[in-house]
């Protein structure tokens, strides 16, 4: 009995964990490339496995802001060159080419020295000295489920709704009803992955 008892939270901790299969992921990002969504799938759920995003409520909500930011993770790196971040202290671009150097990448789109360098202890890989790195997928959604984890996103998305999902939004874009974030489509994402996932 004292063994039943002492396997029940990991029994819980198995039931209530989930992982993204590719059927799921195509109907939440139909505009995604097929080959690219393949391709990535198990970097995502492994980086989601490892930043305890498992359950659906919290996949849902990290979905909806990752598939906005990358456009269906069509970009894994910002299309813009990244000068007009150069010179930005409030990003830590301190050096001579900073900006550049530490534009959008990944499916969040980390930018700036002091996310490179926080993200670099937080996922064990030197992104800092090796920045490009950010935008390959065994690195890029760990960057992105860390810079989740770094502004406690879980606790929101666990609340599954829309105040919930707002604070999530506002946290990884830094405006919540600016045009540049494009919340309407981050909650239609966050809907559709809701919808498809069943939460």
């Amino acid at each position: 009995m004292r063994a039943t008892l002492l396997l029940l939270p990991l029994i819980f901790a198995i039931a209530s964990s989930m992982s993204l299969n590719i059927n799921q992921l195509n109907a939440i990002m139909p505009a995604g490339n097929k080959a690219n969504l393949a391709k990535y799938l198990p970097h995502l759920n492994q980086a989601m496995a490892w930043g305890g995003i498992t359950t659906c409520p919290r996949i849902a909500a990290f979905l909806g802001q990752i598939a906005e930011e990358s456009g269906s993770l069509h970009y894994m790196e910002e299309i813009a060159s990244g000068a007009a971040y150069e010179g930005r202290r409030d990003l830590g671009n301190t050096h001579p080419g900073d900006g550049r150097r530490f534009k959008g990448r990944g499916p969040i789109q980390i930018t700036g020295r002091n996310n490179y360098a926080a993200a670099s202890k937080g996922i064990g890989h030197d992104i800092l000295n090796h920045p490009t790195d950010a935008a390959l997928p065994q690195y890029a959604f760990k960057t992105a489920v860390w810079f989740w984890n770094s502004r406690g996103l879980n606790a929101q998305a666990d609340k599954n709704n829309q105040a919930g999902f707002d604070q999530c939004t506002l946290r990884v874009n830094g405006c919540l009803r600016c045009s540049s974030t494009h919340a309407d489509v981050r909650n239609a994402f966050w809907r559709k992955a809701k919808s498809v996932l069943g939460c």
